[in-house]
C-alpha cells in the first residue's frame, strides 16, 4: 500500500505489499464453471446484474468511512510491467486535492496496487471512497469484486477514471458500477476536443466553463450509457476524430448515478497525464469526490429515463363528441393544478364539414376550452366559441387553420378569473371578399362551476387576415413578469407558388389581396400578421403599448403611417408556441418553416423550421433571410419566376407591390437554432459578398442532434425550479434555467432540453449543449407521438398535448399527458453526510 505524504503510520491486517497475481476468469467464467457468485444485496439490483448468490460473509459498516474523511485510490493492474505515469499523475493530483481547498473538503488519500483489501472488512469499512485508477483488465478475484460490491452496499463511493471502465470485462456487475465500456476501436491519439458541460449544479461541473476545451483520450462506448445514467458531461464529437465507433450527438464523457446503495461517478477523462495538472479537471475530479464521500449531496437521477412517469390523463371522446378535449391546439396551466387546453375547431371525423362559400355556414367550427382538475380527475368543457375553423383537409384553398388559437390566464387569475383567447371569430368572416378578423378578447371564468362566461368578452386587439387560402395563423400567447402580453400571429400567407423557397410570389391574389406573398405580411412593417406583438392590457379591456417595442407607429420615415406600435418582432412564418421565461423576460418561440426539400443554387436555403431566444425586438428574417441570415432570392413582376437578386440581411429591402409599410427593414437577426430534411443548423461557405454556396455537397451541420423532414417547431417552456413547492413529483433542480424546443413529429426532429451560453444568448448564439427526452417525453403510437403544446403547471410536472394521429380533426390519440418525476431527492440523504452541511 503506498502512504501518502500525510499519511498517518497505521497496520495493515489481511495485505501484502506484494500483491498475489493469479487471475480470475471473470463472471461469465465463473458462472459457466458452476461456482456461487457475487454478495447478498442490501441496495437496488443494477438492471444487468445476474441473480447473485453469496461469495462472502464480509459485513461492511454502513455508512464506510465518517467526518475524518478518508479515500482509497486502487491502481492495480492486469498488465506487468513499470507503472503507467498517468496513475502516478493521478494519485498525486487526488493527494493535492485532498490537501487543499476549504477545510470541510479535505480528505486523506490511501493508495494501493493490493487487491486484497477488497476483502479486508475492516480497512475497506473505513473508506468514504475508492476511486479505480486502474489500467484495466481482469484485476480482482471474485471475492474481491464480491467485496467492492459488498462496499458499494453499505453506501461507499465509487470514482471511475478513464481505464478504470476497462477493468472486470467479463462482470456484469462492474459495467453496472462504471455505466459503460469503451468500444475497441475507440482512437488512441491524444486530441483536443469541447466538452459540453451540461449539468450545471453537480459539485463536479458547476464550476467548469460551459464548453470546456481541453486534450485527452476519447472513449467510445459500446452502448450509449445515457438515461440509464444521469450524464453530466459530453464531448462534442465535430472537434475531433472519433473514429469508426463514434457515439454521434450524444456522446457522454462523465456520469453518475446511485448504484446498489452506494455512489458511483465515472468520467472517461484522464487520459493523459497533462490532465491532472489542470486546474478544470482537478475541479472536476474534486467535485466528484465531494459527492461519493458524502461531504456535499448532488443529483444523480435526474436523467435517468426510468425516473419519470408519462401518464395519458383524459380518455377518448365519446362517439361525435368532444367531451373530452378538442382539436388539441393549447395549453396553460391555473395555480391551483387546473390546465386549461383548447381545441382550434375541427370536429369529430364522424361530423360534416363545410367548404361551399355560397353556405353561410363554411368553416363553422367549435373553439372549445376544456379544463382538467387534478383534484377531481374529471374534464369540464367551459365554453366553445363559434370560429371560423372547421374545413376539413385538402389543398391549400379547402383547408384552413384559423380558429381558437391561443390561451392564456391573466397574472391575477386568482383573484379575476380572466381568461385571454386568440381567435378568427364565424361572425366576422367576408364570403365575399374572403377576409375575417382576428381577435384577442379577454372573457372571465367562473371558478366554481368552471364555466367561461361567453357574455364578458372584451376584445382588446383585432386585425384582418385572408381566409381565401390557408396556411400560418400562428396563435401562441404569454406574459413577462412586467404585464405585458406577447401574442403570435402567422404570416396568412400560401406555401405554395415560389416552390417552397421564400413566400414571396406577388402575383396570386383574390379580389386585390395577395395570398402568396408573405411580404405583405411578415415581412411589413404595417401589418400584424408573421409577428410576434406586445401589448399591455389594460383594467378595462383596452391596451397600452410598452416602451421598448419594435416600433411606436409614429415613424415618419418614408412619409409616415407606415409602422404598428404593437410589433415587437417581424419576420416569423408561423409561431404556433411562445414563452417568455419570467425570470429574465427573455422571449422564446419557434416556427414552422417552407416546404423546400433542399437547398437550392438559385432561390436560397431548403425549409427552415426555426427556434429563437429573443432578448430584444427584431427582425427575424422572414420571408428575406433564415437560419443564421442565410438570404432567399427575390423575384417580382412582371415574371415572378424569374430569380432577382439576392437579399441583403444587414439592410433588407420591402419592394413588393403588396407592401404598404416601409421599404427599408430593420437589419436581420440570426436565429438560435434553424433544421432542414439534411439536418440541423447547416451553413454553407460564403462568396466575396456573403451569398452561401447553397451546393448540398457543401453542407457543415451545427446542430447533428437534431434532423427534419416532415417537421413543425413547438416552442416549449424554460423549466423553473421552485424550492418552496411540496410536489413530490416536480421536476428535479438539475432542468432549472433549460429550454425545451420539440416539434410535432417524433422520428430524428427535435424533442430536447438545450443550455444557452447567456452572452450569446439572443445574438445568433447557438445552443451549447442539448440532450433528448425522447425516452421521458415518451414518442411512438402509443406515447406522445404529434407534440402540440407542452408547459410546466406550478407543482413543477410537464404537462402535454398530443395532437392526435390525423389533421384537422380528434381522434382517439388526442389527450393531454402529464410527465412527473419519481426519482426523489439528491444523495445522500441529509443525516448521511460525512459532515455537517456547511
Amino acid at each position: 500500500m503506498r502512504r501518502t505524504p500525510h499519511q498517518k503510520p497505521f497496520a495493515v491486517r489481511g495485505l501484502s505489499i506484494t500483491r498475489r497475481r493469479a487471475r480470475h476468469r471473470g463472471w461469465a467464467a465463473v458462472l459457466a464453471a458452476g461456482v456461487v457468485t457475487a454478495g447478498v444485496l442490501s441496495g437496488p439490483a443494477a438492471s444487468a446484474r445476474p441473480a447473485p448468490l453469496p461469495l462472502t460473509t464480509m459485513s461492511i459498516k454502513s455508512p464506510p468511512g465518517g467526518a475524518d474523511v478518508r479515500v482509497l485510490v486502487f491502481h492495480g493492474s492486469a498488465a506487468n510491467g513499470e507503472e503507467s505515469p498517468v496513475v502516478n499523475a493521478g494519485i498525486e493530483a487526488i493527494e493535492d486535492i485532498g490537501l487543499s481547498g476549504p477545510a470541510a473538503q479535505r480528505y486523506e488519500v490511501e493508495a494501493t496496487d493490493d487487491a486484497s483489501v477488497f476483502t479486508d472488512e475492516t480497512k475497506l469499512g473505513g473508506y468514504n471512497a475508492v476511486v479505480f485508477l486502474t489500467g484495466g483488465g481482469d484485476i480482482l478475484e471474485p471475492e474481491q469484486e464480491s467485496g467492492l460490491e459488498a462496499y458499494m452496499e453499505a453506501g461507499g463511493g465509487f470514482v471511475g477514471i478513464h481505464d478504470a471502465a476497462r477493468a472486470e470485462p467479463y462482470s456484469d456487475w462492474f459495467t453496472g458500477l462504471v455505466g459503460a465500456r469503451p468500444a475497441a476501436s475507440s482512437p488512441t491519439a491524444v486530441q483536443r476536443a469541447t466538452v459540453e458541460v451540461g449539468d450545471r449544479q453537480h459539485p463536479a461541473t458547476k464550476e467548469l466553463p460551459l464548453q470546456w476545451k481541453r486534450p485527452d483520450q476519447w472513449l467510445n462506448w459500446v452502448k450509449n450509457p445515457s438515461g440509464d445514467v444521469h450524464t453530466v458531461a459530453r464531448v462534442r464529437e465535430s472537434t475531433y476524430q472519433p473514429g469508426d465507433s463514434k457515439n454521434g450527438a450524444d456522446h457522454p464523457v462523465s456520469w453518475c448515478r446511485d448504484y446498489d446503495g452506494g455512489r458511483s461517478f465515472y468520467t472517461g477523462m484522464g487520459g493523459t497525464v497533462s490532465s491532472y495538472d489542470e486546474t478544470d479537471f482537478r475541479a472536476h475530479l474534486r467535485g466528484a469526490l465531494l459527492w461519493t464521500t458524502r461531504i456535499a449531496q448532488a443529483d444523480c437521477k435526474a436523467t435517468i429515463n426510468a425516473n419519470y412517469k408519462a401518464e395519458r390523463l383524459t380518455q377518448p371522446n365519446q362517439p361525435g363528441q368532444n367531451d373530452q378535449i378538442g382539436e388539441p391546439h393549447g395549453l396553460v396551466t391555473a395555480p391551483d393544478g387546473r390546465v386549461f387546453y383548447i381545441g382550434r375547431g375541427g370536429t369529430d371525423s364522424s361530423q360534416p364539414v363545410i367548404t361551399d362559400w355560397n353556405n353561410p355556414d363554411i368553416g363553422k367550427g367549435r373553439g372549445e376550452i376544456h379544463v382538467d382538475d387534478p383534484k377531481t380527475k374529471k374534464v369540464t368543457l367551459a365554453g366553445a366559441l363559434t370560429v371560423f375553423g372547421n374545413k376539413g383537409g385538402g389543398d391549400e384553398l379547402v383547408k384552413v387553420e384559423e380558429g381558437l388559437l391561443g390561451i392564456e390566464l391573466d397574472p391575477r387569475f386568482e383573484e379575476n378569473g380572466w381568461v385571454y383567447l386568440h381567435y378568427t371569430p364565424h361572425s366576422r368572416i367576408n364570403r365575399d371578399t374572403r377576409m375575417a378578423e382576428r381577435y384577442v378578447s379577454r372573457f372571465t371564468f367562473n371558478s366554481t362551476t368552471n364555466r367561461l362566461d361567453l357574455n364578458s368578452e372584451k376584445v382588446l386587439l383585432k386585425w384582418p387576415v385572408q381566409i381565401h387560402s390557408c396556411c400560418h395563423s400562428g396563435g401562441g400567447l404569454a406574459w413577462d413578469s412586467k404585464g405585458n402580453l406577447y401574442i403570435a400571429t402567422g404570416d396568412n400567407n400560401s406555401s405554395g407558388f415560389s416552390d417552397g423557397y421564400s413566400g414571396n410570389n406577388p402575383q396570386p391574389n383574390y379580389k386585390g389581396v395577395s395570398f402568396a406573398d408573405a411580404r405583405r405580411t411578415a415581412g411589413n412593417t404595417n401589418n400584424l400578421n408573421g409577428k410576434i406583438l406586445r401589448i399591455h392590457p389594460e383594467q378595462d379591456g383596452t391596451y397600452t403599448l410598452p416602451e421598448g417595442n419594435l416600433f411606436t407607429g409614429k415613424e415618419t420615415a418614408e412619409g409616415g403611417g407606415k409602422t404598428r406600435g404593437e410589433i415587437y418582432v417581424m419576420g416569423v412564418r408561423n409561431p404556433a408556441r411562445i414563452s417568455v421565461d419570467k425570470k429574465t423576460d427573455t422571449l422564446y418561440a419557434g416556427w414552422v418553416g417552407p416546404d423546400a426539400p433542399a437547398p437550392s443554387t438559385t432561390w436560397g436555403p431548403a425549409k427552415y423550421d426555426t427556434f429563437a431566444a429573443i432578448t430584444k425586438p427584431g427582425n427575424h428574417g422572414w420571408p428575406y433571410c433564415m437560419g443564421n441570415k442565410q438570404p432567399y432570392r427575390d423575384r417580382n413582376l412582371p415574371d415572378p419566376s424569374k430569380p432577382l437578386g439576392w437579399y441583403d440581411c444587414d439592410k433588407p429591402k420591402n419592394e413588393s407591390p403588396n407592401n404598404n409599410g416601409l421599404v427599408n427593414l430593420p437589419p436581420v437577426t440570426s436565429n438560435t437554432i434553424w433544421y432542414s430534411p439534411q439536418g440541423g443548423g447547416p451553413d454553407y461557405p460564403r462568396d466575396a459578398n456573403g451569398i452561401p454556396s447553397y451546393k448540398t455537397e457543401d453542407q457543415k451541420f451545427l446542430l447533428p442532434w437534431l434532423k427534419g423532414g416532415g417537421q413543425a417547431a413547438m416552442d416549449g417552456p424554460v423549466y423553473r425550479y421552485d424550492s418552496t413547492s411540496a410536489s413530490t413529483a416536480k421536476w428535479p433542480s438539475y432542468w432549472d434555467g433549460k429550454w425545451f424546443v420539440g416539434d410535432f413529429y417524433d422520428a430524428d426532429q427535435p424533442r430536447h432540453a438545450v443550455v444557452l451560453d447567456p452572452k450569446t444568448a439572443g445574438q445568433g448564439g447557438i445552443p451549447v449543449h442539448a440532450e433528448t427526452l425522447k425516452k421521458i417525453i415518451p414518442i411512438g403510437n402509443d406515447g406522445i407521438k404529434n407534440l402540440m403544446d407542452w408547459k410546466f403547471g406550478p407543482d413543477g410536472t410537464l404537462y402535454v398535448l398530443d395532437y392526435g394521429r390525423g389533421f384537422f380533426t380528434s381522434d382517439s390519440k388526442s389527450a393531454l399527458w402529464q410527465v412527473t418525476y419519481k426519482g426523489g431527492g439528491p444523495t445522500p440523504a441529509t443525516d448521511q453526510l460525512a459532515r455537517e452541511a456547511q
